[in-house]
């Protein structure tokens, strides 16, 4: 039964992958947007690129998951 609902939750295919990192990307700006709004100037600038560059790395480990077929 556990090994059923632990397979919802696993990343099979490289299209479920760009919608797991799309559904990232769009959360992380999101919450800059939120950091720019209470944190005005420079330094909410960069809390707000630091999200989308944590994105990238998470979206490069993600991807970097997958077998490459020869």
């Amino acid at each position: 039964m556990f090994y059923r609902l632990g397979r919802l939750f696993v990343i099979k295919t490289k299209f479920e992958a760009f919608l797991v990192i799309y559904g990232l990307a769009c959360g992380a700006t999101e919450r800059g947007v939120h950091y720019l709004g209470t944190f005005p100037g420079y330094g909410g600038w960069m809390l707000f690129a630091a999200c989308p560059i944590a994105v990238f790395m998470a979206g490069a480990k993600i991807l970097d998951s997958f077998d490459v077929p020869e």
